[in-house]
């Protein structure tokens, strides 16, 4: 039973039935000539073949300017993509995208390489070259490609050496932007039955977006990355594949475009929940400012001359502006951005005649190192002149009569404590440069040397990681002439990723932990210390993924127009993790060797005791069982008519959550998503070939859905349910020879089924007018405190007043934690109301919530009678019948090409696509501050082609009118202030090109 496939198009053709090899036809006037699909001796025409799929050949790709997986999205129906903010991205097919953030998330799409699954690949990062074809299949997958996906795969198949032939190509591209890129191929044969072939690409521009500050540019490129492929056919039934792929880049690129945010002039939360504005947040909501401020120093017994601001005065950021254009930004700190990849590949295929053979495996390396500025502004350091000038002082002249003296222990001259300080981040004094630690892992930062100066202060984060992973795949395919024929395969996987950590440096922390570790050594009587690590620190050490699958499919023609598919997999996932979290948490003596974590002293300087940099370690374990499969029912009314059915349920492993401080509860763990897809479609052929018009329809129950949000400056994962169904319609029409007209259109709903209650990281009030907003000056977090009699404004506010009160006077309302020692003059105030344009109903006020907590329990039923609540995760909203994030209702594309022919076989071909994406939300709580306007791109092109395609010249232009377009945001935490950063679209590129094939 063998057929061939012959397609016309890149966007309509309806999906391949098994990995599958393919060879390409076409040419660069004709882009959708002849695609062949193979898949393992058992191959389709593609418009019969009951599976969402859309393929794109090289010519295909080059014509509709798809130079990157992002272009992807521009043509393909519920496809979305966006870069997220982890230097990571997600692929988002009909609603179900990776909203799951951590090292042990799986990606919902499976993004394959020649059949073979890729595990935390950069694939994203590079342009596409030398390719057979991209296939992005859409639905559920795991009976057919050996890792299991819920929202689909994409293939990338990279082109075969030709063993007959040799050929080579060039082209050279220069545009905009001072653009320059190189793409070239060599194909050579080695006798009779061996080829080998070299193809690589090059690519170097001058960056996007405009640095006021420094004048310069940056988000450029400087990558390459360059591929080799042998084949060799031993005999006429075997053929074996070899490849050995590396990519490089190291630049400027921004991981994230911009920073907006409708200020709250209160600070409590730093942003509102109204809108996003080109507005900076309010720097009195970060961490930084609430634990260098006078009032929580005050709560220590620290002098507040040694404070960097008060949470009542001005802010940092109070009399800055952001320029609205987006590509435009004030930065004192250039990013940096550097990754490789390495992967390497094999295959080997047998035919024994009924069966056929293929086994494959691949070995990946992936580094990644990234850092920008973290808060995209440049704040005003006059604001820490006091706090520097005392520093400078205590350095010189020591601790002033009338301080606590310290315990007799060790007793050098106060002066040798802040004097350490003080040379390692202001070493020039308090007018000169401030100094900042840069990332590192031995917990040292300034204090140990690493350190950054800069006449600004800054802050900025890091994103680093080191994983490899391979695999191994087996599959066995019969080609018997009856009705049955089947398919069985399975695949070993194991990942190993040895170190990947988020870090937030800025300059206040490594104050601040000099200062405290100052006071709390001298108040001990301990040698001069910091406080280790003097920057944020989440770090997974050790994560080991072990992962196996026996998937396989029957298929069973009842006659000539019917036929069953059936499919099963079974899916065992274990997944183990060594990992902690460190923030400024412990006392490390100066002039210690090792690292800060051997250190022996533990100290605390909020509400909560500190642990031992060795324990914060922790380590945890999970495994994974799922039985899944597929059922398809097909029908040929006719030879070029298909009607279909299917019933298919999609798998995606959990995960474990990052460890966070003692102070904040979440699950360790997050669940398994499972998806119920239901499907029926249409593929139809007219007029010998004039027109293509494939039609489907989906519904999906979705169970466990894994989202993340934010929780202590980490990503943490819940589960929630959602239902999701649309519809598909895809066209082609050529009514003669030299014009083709590509049309795309689908309709998508998606919300979120049942009650799910979740706390909104942008109001942790919940939308109540009773409640109380609270930021604790010991830590940024946001917490919330609400009457137990609804209504009862008056009593919350009442109550949070009281407190303050009393922590203005010293006392201790928590005897139960024997680190919370609350020293009087606090000078915190009483309850505040939010603009009434924020979006906020509660009030707000600077406090405790630790405190809060105690007293709550404790009296809280003197300012209400059924007691106050204090929420430490905010107050929880239903989000039931949200919608998904990055899941636009309506999408639509159109392309046209016409191809003239001049004197000489010369051709002449003009080029238009327009793609249009609907509102969308980028957050689970939608509303208007989340949400994503809809938005149109357009690219034109025009080519001119030689006799026999030996060579071109073309002028382009992508996003012809210069669009913004947002493709999705991401809120930070509560500590950061609430600002959201925004991921976008490329600007408007142009240039020409010119290519010669031989």
């Amino acid at each position: 039973m063998k057929f061939k496939a012959l397609i016309g198009t890149s966007v309509l053709a309806m999906a391949v039935a098994t990995p599958a090899h393919a060879q390409s036809g076409g040419s660069s006037s004709d882009p959708y000539g002849e695609i062949v699909v193979t898949a393992q001796r058992q191959s389709e025409r593609l418009q019969d073949v009951p599976i969402a799929v859309s393929a794109f050949s090289s010519e295909a790709l080059e014509a509709q300017q798809i130079k990157t997986p992002s272009d992807l999205q521009l043509t393909l129906p519920n496809v979305t993509f966006t870069k997220t903010n982890f230097t990571s991205a997600s692929f988002t097919i009909r609603g179900i995208g990776d909203l799951c953030v951590g090292t042990t998330c799986d990606s919902a799409t499976a993004i394959h390489l020649n059949g073979d699954p890729l595990f935390s690949t950069r694939l994203f990062e590079t342009e596409f070259f030398d390719l057979e074809r991209i296939e992005v299949l859409r639905g559920p997958q795991g009976t057919l490609f050996g890792r299991n996906a819920t929202s689909g795969v994409v293939n990338v198949i990279t082109a075969k050496p030709k063993l007959d032939t040799f050929e080579a190509s060039a082209e050279g591209e220069y545009g905009n932007y001072n653009s320059i890129k190189g793409k070239g191929m060599v194909n050579i044969p080695l006798g009779d039955t061996a080829a080998i072939r070299v193809a690589g690409i090059y690519l170097n521009r001058d960056g996007y977006t405009k640095n006021l500050y420094l004048g310069n540019r940056i988000d450029d490129r400087d990558l390459y990355s360059v591929r080799g492929s042998l084949r060799w056919e031993p005999t006429p039934d075997t053929t074996i594949d070899l490849m050995a792929s590396y990519f490089h880049e190291k630049d400027n690129r921004a991981r994230i475009q911009k920073q907006l945010c409708q200020r709250d002039p209160t600070g409590i939360l730093g942003c509102l929940n109204n809108r996003l504005d080109n507005s900076p947040f309010n720097g009195n909501a970060t961490f930084t400012a609430a634990l260098t401020s006078k009032e929580f120093l005050a709560t220590q017994g620290i002098p507040t001359a040694f404070a960097l601001g008060s949470l009542y005065g001005p802010d940092v950021y109070a009399n800055t502006t952001i320029p609205s254009d987006p590509r435009t930004v004030n930065t004192a700190f250039t990013p940096q951005y550097f990754t490789s990849e390495l992967t390497l590949q094999g295959e080997i295929q047998h035919n024994f005649g009924p069966v056929s053979l293929q086994i494959s495996g691949q070995y990946q390396r992936v580094k990644l190192d990234s850092m920008q500025d973290y808060n995209s502004n440049i704040g005003n350091r006059a604001l820490y002149a006091g706090g520097l000038n005392t520093l400078a002082f205590f350095a010189a002249n020591g601790i002033p009569t009338g301080l606590p003296a310290p315990a007799p222990a060790f007793v050098p001259g106060s002066a040798a404590y802040f004097a350490p300080i003080a040379a390692a981040i202001i070493p020039n004094g308090p007018n000169g440069q401030l100094c900042t630690s840069m990332a590192d892992d031995t917990g040292f930062g300034s204090y140990g040397g690493n350190k950054f100066c800069n006449d600004q202060s800054l802050q900025f984060d890091r994103s680093n990681q080191y994983n490899t992973s391979w695999s191994v795949e087996s599959i066995l395919s019969s080609d018997l002439d009856g009705p049955f024929n089947f398919l069985l395969g399975g695949i070993f996987a194991k990942y190993h990723l040895t170190e990947n950590s988020y870090y937030v440096n800025a300059f206040p922390i490594d104050y601040l932990s000099g200062v405290l570790g100052a006071f709390n050594s001298y108040a001990n009587g301990l040698p001069p210390s910091f406080l280790a690590t003097p920057f944020y620190r989440n770090n997974t050490d050790d994560l080991k993924i072990k992962s196996y699958g026996i998937f396989g499919e029957t298929y069973f023609e009842f006659n000539d127009r019917v036929k069953l598919t059936l499919g099963l997999r079974y899916n065992h996932d274990e997944k183990d993790v060594i990992a902690r979290t460190s923030l400024a948490s412990f006392l490390t003596p100066f002039g210690q060797t090792g690292t800060a974590f051997d250190s022996p002293y533990v100290v605390t300087f909020d509400a909560d005791p500190g642990t031992a940099g060795n324990q914060l370690f922790q380590t945890r374990s999970v495994s994974f069982n799922k039985l899944t499969g597929r059922a398809v029912l097909d029908f040929k009314i006719t030879p070029d008519n298909l009607v279909y059915a299917s019933y298919s349920r999609g798998y995606k492993s959990g995960g474990i959550n990052p460890p966070l401080s003692p102070i904040f509860s979440v699950p360790e763990s997050f669940k398994p998503e499972q998806v119920d897809a239901f499907e029926i479609g249409s593929k139809n052929t007219f007029a010998n070939g004039a027109l293509q018009l494939n039609v489907t329809g989906f519904y999906y129950k979705y169970k466990d859905l894994q989202l993340s949000r934010i929780v202590a400056r980490t990503s943490v994962n819940d589960n929630v349910d959602a239902n999701i169904y649309g519809i598909e319609v895809e066209g082609i029409v050529r009514p003669d020879p030299d014009w083709m007209i590509n049309l795309g259109f689908s309709y998508l709903k998606t919300k979120v089924a049942g009650d799910s209650f979740f706390s909104n990281p942008r109001d942790f009030g919940g939308g109540r007018s009773d409640a109380v907003i609270i930021k604790d000056i010991t830590n940024a977090a946001n917490c919330a405190v609400a009457p137990g009699t609804a209504g009862n404004a008056a009593g919350s506010n009442a109550f949070v007043n009281f407190v303050n009160n009393a922590i203005n006077g010293g006392l201790d309302l928590d005897p139960t934690k024997p680190g919370l020692e609350i020293k009087p003059g606090a000078g915190l105030q009483g309850t505040t109301p939010f603009p009434a344009d924020g979006g906020i109903a509660s009030t707000g006020a600077f406090s405790i919530c630790g405190v809060l907590q105690a007293y709550a329990a404790a009296a809280g039923t003197n300012f209400d009678p059924a007691g106050i609540q204090v929420y430490s995760a905010g107050i929880p909203v239903n989000i039931k019948g949200n919608a998904l994030p990055q899941a636009p209702n309506v999408k639509f594309s159109v392309g046209a090409q016409h191809t003239v022919h001049l004197g000489g076989d010369m051709t002449l071909v003009p080029r238009f696509d327009l793609s249009y994406t609907g509102d969308s939300y980028g957050n689970i709580f939608n509303g208007n501050v989340n949400k994503i306007k809809g938005y149109a791109q357009v690219n034109a092109q025009l080519q001119l082609n030689g006799a026999d395609d030996k060579w071109f010249i073309k002028g382009f232009i992508q996003n012809l009118f210069n669009a913004n377009s947002v493709t999705g945001l991401y809120v930070t935490d509560q500590s950061s202030g609430n600002y959201t950063n925004i991921f976008t679209l490329e600007p408007r590129r142009y240039g020409i090109a010119a290519g010669v094939k031989f």
